[in-house]
């Protein structure tokens, strides 16, 4: 059985935890999978290992099943015809040319207002105007057109570059540290973190284990990292995120609960994508399509068992949704552990593994 919410486990506040900036990480292991662990196989009990233990921590007929989108060059450095300098961060397409991004300083660019990316070498290269605000995200609707040869979509490639969280200020890092090995489908404005402790060879000695893996999609948006604000967590609205669960990955999620294996989402993004399909198709049934699924304490599981995982930000959605697995205080009391073992935290960060085994009540 899985954890019943208390009243103080839909307060806001209850997800507030306290992390020394020092254990932020900046920079990706290296190796990928030489990242620390925290193995949580029991409902009172932890372990701590390495992500390459991976295969030796799962069991035959396992499947995992990670998200394979790809971060798009989504961060473009821009300036208004004033000068002043404008940051944006493209989210998704909404029409052709059009895009929903974040903008900063936002609250002066106003529909109808320009801003101006690349030279050429005094004319910009590209133009976006402010169609609309769109109230669910505080973003902007901008219509995008090229003033050279070049089309808009080769443009933003470009000119854009790949976005790292506002909380990795000092980063040595490559863009492509900030793609899984796996990545392919282009869309998200930022990484599953999960999937980047992945390697060639660590997939490979999960395939000798007899251990299967598969994929779904889902494009990192808004939706995922928006903060809650609310004080009442049941009272925030997720934005709606795309998302794909293919056939065959639908027809392995059944096979694997029918042949008594265990499904293991890597990362919450998979975890949403999956049951958000739940949701909305029978289990083993395709979908394609949006979900803004919010998965919180009392939520009743339908398709994962277990989890990988990293740490996530305090009063954040994906730190509910790792509670509503395990539960709150046992949740937190295992950041705690991991704060004092210098376990480091967030996209660049270590890591964390749910099994089904910790998931089940004591009395079970």
């Amino acid at each position: 059985m899985y954890p019943t919410a208390s009243s103080s486990d839909l307060s806001l506040a209850a997800y507030r935890y306290h992390l020394p900036e020092a254990l932020i990480a900046q920079n990706p292991a290296a190796p990928r999978d030489s990242a620390r662990l925290l193995l949580v196989d029991s409902p009172k009990s932890y372990q701590h290992r390495r992500f390459s233990d991976l295969p030796d921590l799962l069991q035959p007929k396992d499947l995992l099943v990670l998200n394979n989108t790809r971060v798009m060059p989504a961060r473009l450095q821009g300036r208004k015809p004033s000068g002043g300098e404008v940051e944006v961060l493209l989210l998704e397409p909404a029409s052709a040319d059009c895009w929903l991004a974040l903008v900063k300083p936002g609250r002066r660019l106003k529909p109808g207002s320009l801003i101006e990316f690349g030279e050429l070498p005094e004319v910009p290269l590209l133009v976006a105007q402010v169609e609309d605000c769109d109230r669910a995200t505080g973003g902007r609707i901008l219509r995008f057109e090229s003033q050279c040869k070049s089309d808009v979509e080769s443009l933003l490639h470009q000119l854009g570059t790949v976005p790292l969280p506002p909380y990795i200020t000092q980063s040595q890092s490559q863009p492509e540290q900030y793609q899984t090995v796996f990545a392919q489908r282009l869309g998200s404005a930022a990484a599953p973190t999960a999937g980047l402790h992945f390697t060639p060879a660590l997939f490979d000695r999960l395939k000798t284990k007899g251990i299967q893996t598969a994929f779904v999609t889902l494009h990192v948006g808004v939706g995922t990292f928006r903060p809650v604000e609310t004080a009442d967590i049941t009272a925030h609205q997720m934005h709606r995120e795309w998302a794909e669960v293919p056939a065959e990955t639908a027809a392995l999620v059944q096979q694997t609960k029918a042949n008594g294996g265990r499904v293991i989402a890597v990362g919450t993004t998979s975890t949403r994508a999956l049951e958000g399909a739940a949701h909305q198709k029978p289990m083993g049934q395709p979908f394609r399509g949006r979900t803004d699924l919010f998965i919180y304490p009392g939520y009743r599981w339908r398709v994962v068992d277990g989890l990988v995982t990293n740490f996530h930000l305090p009063e954040s959605s994906l730190l509910m949704l790792v509670s509503s697995l395990i539960g709150r205080e046992r949740l937190l009391q295992l950041y705690q552990a991991a704060i004092e073992s210098q376990y480091r935290f967030y996209s660049f960060g270590d890591a964390m593994l749910i099994l089904p085994e910790a998931v089940l009540s004591p009395q079970h």
